[in-house]
């Protein structure tokens, strides 16, 4: 974010790539979730908005979830339609 930011201000930016630029990619959350949530996400990162911890404007602790698997998959589909497409 280039300055201090407070972790409100940290969620509102990831959320609004996760509905933006990244989304289908990015996931945002505020539900309370455990791993199984996301077995089968097409996302490659759920932002989880509940699990952070911000220890100051400087520093925060950021929890993303993922279904490695299934996600790298979607990712993997993703570049073959774009590289179809090229054609």
């Amino acid at each position: 974010m280039g300055k201090a930011a407070s972790y409100d201000d940290i969620k509102a930016k990831i959320k609004a790539a996760a509905e933006g630029p990244l989304k289908g990619i990015l996931g945002y959350t505020e539900d309370d979730v455990v791993s199984s949530d996301f077995i089968g996400d097409t996302h490659s990162s759920i932002f989880d908005a509940k699990a952070g911890i911000p220890l100051n404007n400087n520093f925060v602790k950021l929890i993303s979830w993922y279904d490695n698997e299934y996600g790298y998959s979607s990712r993997v589909i993703d570049l073959i339609k774009y590289m179809q497409s090229k054609d």
